[in-house]
């Protein structure tokens, strides 16, 4: 018998350089928030949210 969640879990990933840059954990969003303090300048986004691109520089 399959689990009552109906394919709405959600996995968060905690990616460096203010989120342009490496994907340096993926889970669950406690555990996101916290791997998420180790590391300086990181952010905690929803699995396959769009990347974040920094602006371009005239």
């Amino acid at each position: 018998m399959g689990c009552s969640c109906g394919h709405q879990r959600r996995q968060w990933e905690v990616v460096a350089d203010g989120g342009s840059g490496k994907v340096l954990f993926t889970g669950s969003k406690a555990i996101a928030d916290t791997v998420s303090k180790r590391y300086a300048n990181s952010v905690v986004r929803e699995k396959g949210a769009a990347r974040q691109t920094p602006p371009a520089t005239p």
